[in-house]
C-alpha cells in the first residue's frame, strides 16, 4: 500500500487538494490547481493497464514568480500532503562543475535517501511497542545480571575489534530460574514500568564502527556514487568494535530501543519500498533555474549554464541514476523547477529542456491584502505562532484589526521601496516590532499585550521613514 493511502487518493481530488493547500497557502490558485492536477494524475496512471501506465510520463511543472510568493511551499505542501518523498535543490548549486554532470544526478540520490529515511521511520514506528518490550527485557537482564570483568572476552583482538558477527557476544546460557530469582524479576519489572528506576546505572555493550578513510572511494564531495558505494560495502566489512559505556537505564532504553528496532526491520523491504516510492510518488523541486537559463556569448564562466541544462536534462526525460542502494529510475518523477526570471525569460532554456517542463504558472506578487491575510489566515500564520511563543512566558499577546494593516502596510511599504522578498517581509517586520515584547517577557510581568496601529507606528514608524534604516534593518 502507499503511503498515500492513509488520505486514500480516490478522495483527494483537485479541487479537495487545493482547498488542503490554502490552509497554508494564500492566493496562487494557479499554482495549486496545477499541482493538484499533477497528483490527481499519478492516481489515474495507476488505473491504466500496464503498458500504458510505463507510457504516461508525468507533466512536469515549470513555476514563474518573484521570490516569497509561495513557489516552495506550493510544491513541499503538496508533496507533504500525499507523503511523498521531496527534496529540493538549487540549481546554482551545479554551476560550479559546469557540465561534467556528475553532481546534478545528486538530486536524485537525495530523493533516494529521504525516501530511506521516511520508510525506516514508518517501519520502526510499526515495530515500536515490540522493540519496547524486547528492551527492556534486556534491561531487566542487566539490572538483575550487571557485566563483570570475568565475563568479559580477555581476547585482545576482541576487546579492540569486537566479535565477527558484528554485534555483542551472546550471553553464556543461564540455569532455569528459581521461584526467587522470577520473583526477584517480576519486582524489578514493576519498578521499571512504574519509572522508579530511570536514575539506575547499568553498563550497556555499543557497537562502534571503525574509521575507514581512502580518498576518492569512502565518499566525499563529488566523489563518484560508485566509489562511494564501494567505500560503504568495505568499511561495512570491517568488525565493529564492541564498547561498554555506564549510563542511566533511561538512556539504556533509548539505545536498547534503537538496536532491537533495527533488528526487528528488514532493511532490504526497506530500501525495496523506498525505491518503489521514489520512482513512482517522488518529486523533485529545483529552485533558481532561471540562473541557469540566461544565454551566454560563449565565453566566461557563464558559459556553464547550458551545459547545467543539458545536465538536467536527462534526468527528466528518463534516465537511471546510481545510487549506493541500487539503481533508480527517473521516469516517473515529478519535477518542479522554479525561478523569477527577472533577468531570463523561460524562452532562454534550451528548447529541449523547455519541452519537459511543459505546464508553465506564473505566480502574482503579493500585494498588501495578501500580506495581511497571511498573517491571520494560514494555520501556521505568524501571529498565531508570536502568539504561543509568548504565552509561554506569561504574555498575553493581542493583535486589533488596524494593527494587523498597519504591519501589512509597512511590510508592503519596505517591499517597495527596497527589494521585494515577498512573504518573508513579514518575518523580519514582526520580529523588530516584538523585539522588546520577547526581550523583557521572562522577567517583566507584562500582562496583556495589545499590538495596534499606534503601538506598530510608534516601535517601527521611525525605521520604515529612515531609508537607511530602512535598508539595513527591515
Amino acid at each position: 500500500m502507499l503511503a498515500s493511502d492513509r488520505q486514500p487518493m480516490a478522495e483527494l481530488t483537485p479541487r479537495r487538494i487545493v482547498e488542503e493547500l490554502d490552509k497554508y497557502i494564500v492566493g496562487q490558485t494557479a499554482a495549486k490547481r496545477a499541482v493538484a492536477i499533477a497528483l490527481r494524475n499519478r492516481y489515474r496512471r495507476r488505473a491504466l493497464p500496464d503498458l500504458l501506465q510505463n507510457e504516461v510520463t508525468p507533466k512536469n511543472i515549470l513555476l514563474i514568480g518573484p521570490t516569497g510568493v509561495g513557489k516552495t511551499e506550493v510544491a513541499r505542501r503538496m508533496a507533504h500532503l500525499v507523503h511523498a518523498p521531496f527534496v529540493k535543490v538549487e540549481a546554482t548549486k551545479f554551476t560550479e562543475v559546469g557540465y561534467v554532470g556528475r553532481d546534478v544526478d545528486s538530486m536524485v540520490r537525495e530523493l533516494m535517501e529521504a525516501a530511506v529515511q521516511t520508510v525506516r521511520e514508518e517501519r520502526g514506528r510499526a515495530v515500536a511497542g515490540r522493540a519496547a518490550e524486547r528492551a527492556e527485557e534486556r534491561l531487566l537482564d542487566l539490572l538483575i545480571d550487571p557485566p563483570s570483568p570475568e565475563r568479559r572476552s580477555s581476547n585482545p583482538l576482541e576487546a579492540i575489534f569486537g566479535s565477527w558477527t558484528g554485534g555483542p557476544s551472546a550471553p553464556p546460557p543461564s540455569a532455569p530460574e528459581s521461584s526467587d530469582r522470577r520473583a526477584h524479576r517480576s519486582a524489578l519489572r514493576q519498578e521499571l514500568l512504574a519509572g522508579e528506576l530511570e536514575g539506575e546505572m547499568v553498563e550497556v555493550e555499543v557497537a562502534e564502527s571503525l574509521p575507514f578513510f581512502l580518498p576518492g572511494v569512502t565518499g566525499g564531495p563529488g566523489d563518484d556514487p560508485l566509489t562511494s558505494g564501494l567505500g560503504e560495502a568495505l568499511s561495512g566489512m570491517l568488525p565493529r568494535r564492541m564498547r561498554t559505556k555506564r549510563m542511566s537505564v533511561a538512556e539504556a532504553r533509548q539505545v536498547l530501543i534503537a538496536e532491537e528496532t533495527q533488528k526487528l526491520v528488514d532493511q532490504e523491504q526497506v530500501v525495496e519500498e523506498a525505491r518503489r516510492r521514489a520512482e513512482q510518488d517522488g518529486v523533485v523541486f529545483i529552485d533558481e533555474i532561471d540562473k541557469v537559463a540566461a544565454k551566454s556569448g560563449g565565453s566566461g564562466p557563464d558559459v556553464s549554464r547550458e551545459g547545467v541544462q543539458r545536465d538536467i536534462l536527462p534526468l527528466v526525460e528518463g534516465c537511471t541514476v546510481t545510487t549506493k542502494y541500487g539503481p533508480m529510475k527517473t521516469d516517473h518523477i515529478l519535477f518542479i523547477a522554479a525561478g523569477a526570471f527577472h533577468v531570463s525569460k523561460p524562452t532562454d532554456l534550451i528548447p529541449e529542456l523547455q519541452g519537459r517542463f511543459p505546464v508553465r504558472v506564473e505566480l502574482q506578487p503579493l500585494t498588501q491584502a495578501d500580506l495581511r491575510r497571511i498573517l491571520v489566515e494560514p494555520e501556521n500564520a505568524l501571529v498565531r505562532q508570536y502568539v504561543e511563543l509568548l504565552a509561554t512566558d506569561g504574555v498575553r499577546l493581542s493583535f486589533s484589526e488596524d494593527g494587523l494593516d498597519a504591519v501589512a502596510r509597512m511590510a508592503q511599504e519596505v517591499n517597495d521601496a527596497t527589494e521585494n522578498i515577498g512573504a518573508r517581509r513579514l518575518a523580519t517586520v514582526m520580529e523588530k516590532l516584538l523585539d522588546d515584547v520577547a526581550f523583557n517577557a521572562p522577567e517583566d510581568a507584562q500582562g496583556e499585550v495589545l499590538v495596534d496601529a499606534a503601538f506598530v507606528e510608534r516601535t517601527l514608524g521611525p525605521l520604515v521613514e529612515d531609508r537607511d534604516l530602512r535598508r539595513y534593518i527591515l
